[in-house]
């Protein structure tokens, strides 16, 4: 039955910690979720067997009427730690660390104690006093009591010394926890005569330790004084009073979709976090920006190590282009959180956008040292050193994005964008290296992940890109049909300036693998014409030197050459290598 217990604990301390924590205040193990699974069905037939066993013996030494109360503490395990786990493999639902261990369990576990204590207060005021017990005055004293002790001290650190409040909430839980370990293994001891001989004294001996000022100060406040009487009822007032504004507040901090409620939740304590940001979340979704940026650095102030709010604001900050405001505030997030990786690549990234190129290299590096799977860090380090020209170090660099992109779970998948983008770069980069047969391999991934997810723009660009590697190999039946394939795509969109572009270099191409001018030319024309309608120059005055050169041989060749370009032009997406 011992092994049944501690079994029915492992059994959940899996379950809170697979795979990575959904709250800043909860640290997780990360078991592989399939590691996770195997562990916990072990465990549970062998928690099953030993209970079978158990209570078989048990049932057959004593019967089953002298157990109920074994049974009761039984089914209690079973409720707490095993049920949760089986309903949550069975219906895919998660396990909340915070609601479930600061709520459901720490109300069951709340419950059985009182059970168990009320019968010995119980039968130790009737012993005194034959029928002195009174359930109703004993439980207003543990209310009272209760609320001593997680309601004042959080409220005092909020309001005097501005510490968010959910955060101190949950340290006074922890002291209070911590206390009651204590106690428990204080109580647990009772059971050996010696140790109980040590723990509880005697009336006489507990009278001569109280004989001083602070026991006899205590003496009167439980004595029968009016004084001492009238005090204890003002103290529990007070706490009642206490107890019932936290509960208001709780109330309205509760109603996220109602502002009036959330503000009247701020007016009595502003200092907490997650109100702060739900807040803040609140008058962003009614278009109250500035109140909602406000809100957040409300809550970046009270509790900079929380990251939801200040990802928040760094979002609202970047949206409004106020880049140097958001570099300020990643910078200060580093001071309190000087590991978090999600910080060190936003930071980086600003401080590129500055110009802080080696800041940027050094905040990059440094997520990379912290966590390795971390693909975006890769990503940007891999683009900083490409742009510097260090195209050597960049591709590796490159190749773990994608490895870790293709790898990652899908709470911290990459945009598809972003994967597609990262294997162009690497192309290119293969491309200048002298890498034609990677290149290639790296433009057609890029092509597919882009014709999975409906990205026809980038699609066509690593066609295109595709088709130029191909190109310089002299493998022209290859080229030919990307770049045909681009120019589809493009026409499909109607993305005329890659239209334009692709016209051009598609016309290149043909011209240097031998084709005839009758052929370059509606190409030229093409992209001629798309390239003044967009007002573009860039390539304007080449193509029109080429298309000028093309008529001119063709004129040479044919005078007159027929004017309707659009069947020559048409003939010109379905050539095939000579």
């Amino acid at each position: 039955m011992y092994g049944v217990f501690l079994l029915s604990y492992f059994i959940l301390f899996l379950s809170f910690h697979t795979g990575p924590s959904r709250d800043p205040l909860f640290v997780s193990l990360g078991i592989p979720a399939r590691l996770s699974l195997v562990l916990v069905l072990g465990l549970a037939a062998a928690y099953l067997g030993l209970s079978v066993f158990g209570l078989s013996r048990l049932v057959g030494q004593v019967g089953w009427r002298p157990l109920f109360p074994s049974l009761t503490l039984f089914s209690t395990q079973f409720l707490w730690f095993l049920l949760p786990t089986a309903v949550a493999l069975a219906k895919g639902l998660e396990i909340t660390q915070s609601r479930y261990s600061n709520g459901v369990l720490a109300v069951m576990h709340a419950a059985q104690y009182l059970w168990i204590t009320s019968y010995y207060a119980r039968r130790e005021a009737n012993a005194e006093r034959q029928g002195s017990w009174r359930p109703l005055a004993y439980f207003a004293v543990l209310m009272a009591g209760g609320i001593a002790l997680f309601v004042p001290g959080p409220w005092l650190a909020s309001r005097l010394f501005h510490y968010d409040f959910t955060a101190s909430f949950l340290l006074f839980t922890a002291l209070v926890n911590i206390h009651h370990f204590i106690l428990d293994g204080a109580i647990w001891k009772l059971r050996d005569g010696r140790i109980a001989a040590l723990l509880l004294d005697s009336r006489e001996k507990l009278a001569e330790a109280t004989n001083g000022a602070g026991g006899r100060g205590a003496r009167w406040l439980a004595g029968h004084a009016p004084g001492a009487r009238a005090l204890r009822i003002s103290a529990a007032l007070l706490l009642l009073a206490w107890g019932t504004v936290d509960q208001v507040r709780y109330y309205f901090a509760l109603h996220q979709e109602n502002l009036a409620d959330l503000e009247r939740a701020a007016t009595l304590d502003s200092f907490d976090s997650s109100l702060q940001m739900r807040l803040g979340r609140k008058e962003f979704e009614i278009g109250q920006t500035q109140q909602a940026a406000e809100s957040w650095r409300q809550a970046v102030r009270v509790n900079p190590a929380n990251p939801a709010p200040r990802n928040a604001l760094l979002r609202y900050l970047t949206a409004q282009q106020r880049f140097d405001e958001a570099y300020a505030l990643t910078g200060d997030g580093l001071r309190y959180l000087p590991q978090d990786v999600d910080l060190l690549v936003n930071h980086g990234v600003l401080a590129q956008q500055r110009g802080a190129f080696d800041e940027a290299v050094a905040d990059w590096k440094k997520a990379i040292s912290v966590d390795r799977k971390q693909p975006l860090a890769h990503l940007y380090l891999a683009g900083e050193l490409d742009r510097e020209g260090n195209l050597d170090a960049a591709i590796p660099q490159y190749m773990i994005f994608l490895e870790q992109a293709a790898k990652a779970e899908p709470e911290g998948q990459v945009p598809a964008s972003n994967v597609i983008l990262g294997a162009l770069r690497l192309a290119q980069c293969q491309a200048k290296t002298g890498h034609p047969a990677e290149a290639v391999k790296s433009y057609g991934l890029a092509e597919k992940i882009a014709a999975q997810v409906g990205e026809p723009k980038l699609e066509s660009l690593a066609s295109v890109g595709e088709a130029s590697v191909e190109a310089t190999q002299k493998r022209v039946p290859q080229a030919l049909g990307l770049y045909q394939h681009a120019l589809t795509l493009d026409r499909a969109v109607d993305d005329r300036q890659s239209e334009a572009a692709d016209w051009y270099s598609y016309a290149l191409f043909l011209r240097s693998a031998g084709f005839p001018p009758r052929v370059l030319y509606p190409c030229l024309v093409r992209a001629e014409f798309l390239m003044q309608s967009l007002k573009d120059s860039t390539d304007l005055s080449r193509v029109k030197l080429l298309r000028q050169a093309a008529e001119n041989q063709l004129a040479a060749e044919a005078p007159g050459p027929e004017r309707d370009q659009q069947v020559p032009l048409e003939d010109a997406l379905h050539l095939r290598a000579p």
